[in-house]
């Protein structure tokens, strides 16, 4: 067992009840305010830990950390360290703030320099991300969307059980949660038998999703196995990859998503390592057929991670519309990290790999309004009394997520974003 993760332990931080953030999570971020520079801080209950000061007074000399590297806006300083030293950098933390452990504990004023409200704090993007990949890897959603657009008989494309499909997208816009994104313009063909036109698009969709944060990787040239991909995997957050599926239908053939997707895409703000996620490991779903053997993988890759996705209305009305989990994704994250570095591509520390969205068997587990509506010929009705096919101007969509098992609870916040009218 990976130390910080002992589901006995207990803080002398206060920690509210069902909170997302116990001592056994500690997830990494970014914060700041008017008097503290952009550091890098562990969330815990309602608090802030300050690493960069933390370390300036000495609690982390056995860590192979200094306060340099917490002294920055975003968490790839810490991370070029890789994996064990962050996972010893989790554990040093947890053990001081154990409920057992007197030498932070019994300094008030040492506690006022390194504790801060999450109120009284500014939370700002997390990595600075390089390369962006994202995966489609759900085979419900891949089913559900290929019985919409192509033969139903037929809806799996015959590489889908055979690779993770991917493409490469916009790293320079994705943005953090809180941040509101406009409704984006492109061409549009209205039906098949007029033009294409220019317009704002009419079907601006959320895409539920996980995301994965690495390491550095290897050389160019060189592959991460299965086996070996767990070492380059820093942590996970929620992910909407907002997409414009009217924009997107008339532009993917040939090569794929452009602007129907790149336009936005938002990720919450704390980096949960995959080290606190461990204990949630499950079985992935059976895969046949038979993988190949670049593919083929040892232990449990999938996490029971629960997922809920509420549409806000008038600032004020949420409307659950969807209860998904992170374990029924087909493809598991060793196997897309596997697969994308197969052909040598090197990845590098602070890229981002989005799962693709998530949906299940059921209809209120699917991961877009283009499933939960059936593209928009079934309506969902929001608290509000109002409908919806897709997103509208004005409306918040909110990711949740977490992980629960005997008792101890490992979330990763709120994921929320407004829609505002194009620009």
């Amino acid at each position: 067992m990976i130390a910080a993760n002992n589901p006995n332990l207990k803080s002398w931080v206060s920690v509210p009840e069902n909170s997302d953030f116990p001592i056994q999570n500690l997830p990494f971020g970014i914060i700041g305010n008017h008097i503290l520079s952009k550091r890098v801080s562990v969330r815990i209950g309602d608090y802030a830990l300050d690493l960069k000061v933390l370390a300036e007074l000495g609690y982390l000399k056995e860590t192979g950390f200094d306060s340099s590297d917490f002294d920055a806006p975003f968490l790839n300083p810490m991370m070029k360290k890789g994996k064990l030293a962050v996972r010893g950098l989790r554990n040093r933390i947890s053990e001081l703030l154990l409920d057992s452990s007197t030498s932070l504990q019994n300094n008030p004023s040492q506690i006022e320099q390194v504790l801060h409200l999450i109120s009284a704090v500014e939370v700002s993007m997390p990595v600075e991300i390089g390369d962006y990949t994202d995966f489609y890897s759900s085979k419900e959603h891949a089913t559900n969307v290929g019985m919409m657009f192509r033969d139903p008989a037929n809806a799996l494309l015959p590489n889908w059980l055979w690779i993770p499909v991917a493409y490469h997208g916009r790293a320079s816009s994705i943005v953090l949660s809180g941040q509101d994104i406009h409704r984006p313009k492109g061409q549009i063909k209205p039906s098949a038998d007029e033009d294409p036109i220019f317009t704002p698009s009419r079907q601006v969709d959320f895409e539920l999703e996980m995301a994965f944060i690495t390491f550095d990787g290897k050389p160019l040239g060189d592959s991460i196995s299965t086996e070996e991909a767990d070492s380059y995997i820093f942590g996970l957050c929620l992910f909407n990859d907002w997409s414009a599926r009217d924009i997107q239908a008339w532009e993917y053939v040939p090569l794929g998503p452009f602007l129907g997707k790149n336009f936005a895409s938002s990720i919450s703000a704390w980096i949960v390592t995959l080290d606190a996620l461990e204990p949630f490991s499950v079985e992935s779903p059976e895969q046949n057929p038979k993988v190949l053997p670049y593919l083929e993988f040892d232990g449990k890759k999938a996490y029971d991670i629960q997922l809920q996705v509420g549409i806000l209305t008038n600032n004020k009305d949420e409307t659950v519309v969807c209860n998904s989990n992170f374990k029924y994704m087909y493809w598991n994250m060793a196997q897309q990290l596997a697969h994308h570095t197969s052909n040598g591509c090197n990845i590098r520390c602070g890229d981002l790999l989005g799962s693709g969205t998530i949906s299940g068997k059921s209809e209120d587990s699917f991961g877009s309004m283009l499933e939960l509506t059936w593209r928009g010929t079934k309506p969902l009705k929001v608290k509000d009394g109002s409908e919806r096919k897709f997103i509208n101007d004005g409306d918040s969509v909110i990711m949740r997520g977490h992980s629960e098992l005997n008792g101890i609870r490992i979330g990763f916040g709120e994921l929320s974003s407004k829609l505002l009218p194009a620009k």
